[in-house]
């Protein structure tokens, strides 16, 4: 009689594809998060003047806010059929994966640059590379910290509002369960990575400049959440077909208990 084979089970080559996908993206959002653009510059548009809090500014946020919504939407889908065990186990180890990334980053400014690459691209315009180099690899350990604390305590409050909405609603309103954990989770993310970095870190942001700027960045992540919610159904229900009917809902009512 022939032996199953672990990776011949679709789930666990599913949850496989997922956590890969859910990581890279995560760590790729940590690390080009170091550029600030302009949504309006970008898209074409005239400049659009938010006033919050007393404070003003155009719509800026970081690269890393294109990658972020990606997670979002994996971390709904990896809830809805691996459950909160399947949510926390990918967190902590994109957590980690982010940590060992940054340290070799840091590494790689710390080693002794050779004479003729510093000057490599001064064509193209950069002076110094190993200065460009340690300013776009070598973020300030306070943004670090604070990204890092807030994306643990977001993705735990995600994975519980999550399975609290899911014990109401049962199997329907996969929207609700998706948009309201993410509305909490990233309420606090939001609030916590920029408070960590801009206000306990060196650069003491006023109060009312750092409910300003958190404001306009959860705003962002919502609308972001909201226009995801069609790929959510589309994602579900190709993970459906690739498992079938009964393994899906299977694996579903696992992850709900």
């Amino acid at each position: 009689m022939a032996v199953a084979r672990t990776l011949d089970d679709r789930a666990v080559r599913l949850f496989i594809i997922l956590a890969a996908f859910f990581c890279v993206n995560a760590v790729l959002a940590e690390f080009i998060g170091v550029k600030i653009f302009a949504l309006e510059d970008t898209l074409g548009i005239a400049p659009l003047q938010w006033n919050l809090f007393g404070q003003s500014g155009s719509l800026s946020f970081t690269a890393g806010t294109l990658l972020w919504p990606v997670v979002f939407l994996m971390t709904d889908v990896i809830n809805e059929f691996f459950g909160r065990r399947g949510v926390r186990m990918i967190s902590y180890l994109a957590a980690g994966l982010i940590v060992y990334g940054f340290l070799f980053a840091f590494a790689a400014i710390a080693l002794a640059p050779a004479d003729w690459w510093v000057k490599a691209a001064q064509a193209q315009g950069v002076a110094d590379y190993q200065a460009a180099f340690a300013a776009v690899f070598g973020q300030g350990m306070w943004t670090i910290a604070g990204s890092l604390v807030a994306f643990i305590i977001g993705q735990l409050i995600d994975v519980a509002v999550f399975h609290r909405i899911r014990s109401v609603t049962g199997e329907k309103h996969v929207w609700l369960r998706a948009t309201g954990s993410t509305a909490v989770s990233q309420l606090v993310d939001s609030f916590v990575v920029l408070y960590i970095a801009f206000v306990l870190g060196p650069q003491k942001w006023p109060t009312s400049l750092f409910l300003a700027v958190s404001t306009v960045n959860y705003a962002y992540k919502m609308l972001a959440a909201v226009a995801l919610i069609p790929l959510i159904y589309v994602v579900r229900a190709g993970i459906i077909r690739y498992l079938g009917e009964k393994r899906a809902h299977e694996l579903r009512e696992q992850a709900a208990a």
